[in-house]
């Protein structure tokens, strides 16, 4: 019987980060040889670190802000091929942050992040749901108004 190999476990954690409009930020991943995506901000955690620390870390390298991250809102599994080409399984843990202003300093990027996240832009719940190119999560309007419906 052949089995596939057991993929690296990617621990990450996730931003959803809202302005004061309620539109999230999202960056646009332009990876030779696939289309276009926009994912939240956030990525790997780094060994030994925990999600909340690797939280609070991804948020000020990618767009400057230094928050709370606030409690965990969402965990997902998926199996995906990173940017850099190698499979995993991740665990990816969310986090709602919202901020007073729709700024945010790219200056913190990494050069593989310089070289990938070609654009940011702040989307509305509606821009979510109907966007022509990949948006990961793809339910992230629907996660977005469960947590912030009044």
């Amino acid at each position: 019987m052949n089995r596939k190999p057991a993929l690296r476990l990617r621990r990450a954690a996730r931003l959803i980060v809202l302005d004061p409009q309620g539109r999230a930020l999202m960056f646009r991943y332009d990876v030779t040889g696939r289309p276009p995506f926009w994912v939240t901000t956030g990525g790997e955690c780094d060994p030994d670190e925990s999600f909340e620390d690797a939280a609070r870390r991804e948020l000020l390298e990618e767009t400057g802000i230094i928050a709370d991250p606030g409690p965990q809102i969402a965990q997902m599994t998926p199996e995906f091929i990173t940017v850099e080409g190698e499979p995993v399984q991740a665990d990816e843990r969310f986090y709602l942050v919202q901020v007073s202003e729709a700024a945010i300093d790219t200056s913190g990027h990494t050069a593989l992040e310089q070289a990938l996240m070609t654009q940011h832009r702040w989307f509305t719940l509606d821009e979510l749901a109907d966007w022509p190119e990949a948006v990961f999560p793809a339910d992230l309007a629907a996660m977005i108004r469960s947590r912030t419906a009044t």
